[in-house]
């Protein structure tokens, strides 16, 4: 009996390494699927910022269109890495982790057949020891319950050794499957930012060599252009007051803008 208690220790064993694989390896696909789904989030906000970003180019001065453009499209090529990021989370990481139910229900069934055969070895102990109490004279009869019971221990022993190959193996695919995950995640991770880096520098050296102070003087001449022609169509349109004499001063910049737009090309 003292044996049979012994196996069952190791089946706890057993049966708590299988338990905690399945807890944790679950808690963890999940977490990593959805850190994988926030990472296609991250994506799709990127793009619609790339977008949006080039619709305000459009907008804007030759010299400042084409600096957003330059931002806009090196962001636009981080999204391609990430896209990359996703595809490569989900085959190397994500899906073999979903696997592993499956490997555990297998794990679990050579359990439950160990446990099904321990189970018949108590009982035939159980058996036996019952014969000897209440029949301690009929020979025959306990001969043929310690045959049972050897019979039964004989199963539960090579099923035990069985099962410890099985849960065995299943450990070290374990611990080699997670040291494999999370360097495929780590690399995957690694890739990604070390080109995202690339591109990053790349967008900010042309934020870097955008010359606002350029921008900022073609945009004053562009406003002061506007309203000289606004201030001269104005003059041309007004009708001077009868009441108030011209001045040369009044008189003097009209008078130039008039000789100047009559006088051809010379």
């Amino acid at each position: 009996m003292n044996i049979v208690f012994s196996r069952d220790s190791q089946v706890r064993v057993m049966e708590n390494t299988v338990a905690d694989a399945e807890k944790y390896f679950g808690q963890l696909c999940s977490l990593l699927a959805a850190y994988t789904r926030k990472t296609a989030r991250l994506r799709d906000k990127a793009d619609q910022l790339v977008k949006q970003l080039i619709d305000f180019a459009n907008s804007e001065n030759p010299e400042l269109r084409a600096t957003v453009r330059d931002f806009a499209e090196d962001l636009a090529k981080v999204q391609d890495y990430r896209q990359a990021q996703v595809e490569r989370l989900e085959t190397k990481v994500v899906n073999p982790l979903k696997l592993y139910g499956a490997r555990i229900k297998r794990t679990r069934a050579e359990i439950k057949k160990f446990k099904h055969g321990r189970n018949h070895e108590i009982k035939q102990l159980k058996k036996l020891e019952k014969l000897r109490q209440k029949s301690p004279s009929d020979q025959q009869m306990i001969s043929q319950a310690e045959t049972s019971v050897q019979r039964a221990a004989v199963v539960s022993s090579r099923t035990t050794l069985q099962l410890e190959e099985t849960v065995d193996a299943f450990q070290r695919q374990k611990l080699k499957d997670l040291q494999t995950f999370f360097s495929d995640f780590v690399t995957i991770e690694m890739v990604f930012h070390a080109k995202a880096v690339e591109v990053y520098s790349s967008a900010f050296q042309t934020l870097e060599k955008y010359d606002l102070e350029r921008a900022l003087q073609n945009f004053r001449a562009k406003v002061h252009g506007v309203s000289g022609r606004h201030d001269t169509w104005l003059l041309a349109s007004t009708d001077p007051s009868p009441s108030a004499p011209h001045s040369l001063a009044s008189q003097g910049p009209l008078q130039f803008q008039l000789k100047r737009a009559n006088k051809g090309p010379e």
